[in-house]
């Protein structure tokens, strides 16, 4: 079993490859899309007189997407596959991709033909100077409302919690130069977010709008519930604004606390309270009680984070791939 670590040597100027374009696609659930997905960035690139790679990633889906993924690269010699162990996350599997990939610019994109193909060359066009990374714009998104509000939702939330701007328009779906993707292969964490990833680099990103098809098979495997939970997951990752929340709200509960306190004691002194009320105190020992344990669990988050940091283990495991398949 090939358990190659996400972190990869960056390569020299001598081990520049000759391949113009890789395309490095995350697969799940949607088997029957692939030979139409081959074809149409095949046509693409061959119509602008690049070279390419087509990198498949296998994350385990249920459709049994392999076997598909192994004719298609039996058919066609730049077709490449990787076949994760198990569902390790779209992330974990773009990595997976961008550490195989070769080309001289790499292109992420979806599987499901929402990312139209026939946009890569807009992508490359504007990959030139100092632009390092173009991201496709979806202005138009031909997804379902509930959808593109759970986007929404999951950016605007995330954006929140790591104290930055996300454009929801844009997602994976870009052109990367080898200097991002080698940048990206170098860094160590376990935990994988492509887009700000991405932003930390701080490489000059460009724009481009293009369009936006409909999903042709499936469902998106995001639900809103699970979108949240990768906003929170991604934020104690990338952010330490929870523990500063909790501290401005710790400190927050002092002041009122103390002018409570203070309050009372004047009360007291001018003989309006002749006892102290049971259910105030109750309910002050209820409340900082609260307090504390919310604190607690937001430390016990981090502590969980880092634990799993220090572990080291891969991100991903590669199960099997085209390579070794007599190719």
């Amino acid at each position: 079993m090939n358990t190659k670590p996400i972190a990869a040597p960056i390569a020299t100027e001598a081990q520049r490859p000759e391949v113009d374009v890789s395309v490095v696609v995350p697969v799940y659930g949607c088997r029957t899309c692939l030979e139409e997905l081959v074809e149409r960035v095949g046509s693409a690139l061959g119509a602008v007189g690049k070279t390419h790679e087509m990198i498949l990633v296998d994350d385990n889906s249920p459709d049994r997407a392999w076997e598909r993924i192994v004719e298609l690269s039996s058919q066609h010699t730049h077709v490449r596959g990787l076949r994760l162990a198990r569902n390790f996350g779209q992330h974990a599997a773009i990595s997976a991709g961008l550490a195989h990939a070769i080309g001289a610019v790499t292109v992420v994109m979806d599987c499901d033909l929402q990312d139209v193909p026939e946009e890569i060359p807009k992508l490359l066009r504007a990959l030139e100077g100092d632009v390092e990374v173009v991201l496709g714009q979806r202005l138009d998104r031909q997804d379902s409302w509930l959808k593109r509000t759970g986007s929404r939702l999951f950016y605007k939330t995330l954006g929140w919690l790591t104290d930055t701007n996300y454009d929801h328009s844009t997602a994976n779906f870009g052109a990367y130069s080898r200097k991002v993707v080698d940048t990206l292969n170098a860094m160590p964490e376990s935990d994988r977010f492509l887009p700000l990833l991405v932003r930390w680099t701080g490489f000059q990103t460009y724009k481009v709008e293009v369009s936006h098809a409909r999903r042709s098979e499936g469902r998106s495997g995001y639900s809103l519930g699970k979108l949240l939970q990768m906003a929170t997951r991604i934020a104690l990752s990338f952010s330490d604004k929870p523990l500063r929340m909790v501290m401005t709200a710790a400190l927050g509960i002092a002041v009122v606390a103390a002018a409570i306190a203070a309050f009372s004691v004047y009360r007291y002194s001018s003989g309006d309270v002749q006892v102290a009320g049971f259910t105030s105190i109750i309910a002050s020992i209820w409340l900082v009680g609260s307090i504390v344990m919310a604190c607690i669990g937001v430390l016990g988050l981090y502590l969980g984070r880092i634990h799993g940091e220090a572990k080291k283990r891969p991100t991903y495991l590669v199960w099997q791939d085209t390579w070794t398949r007599g190719r």
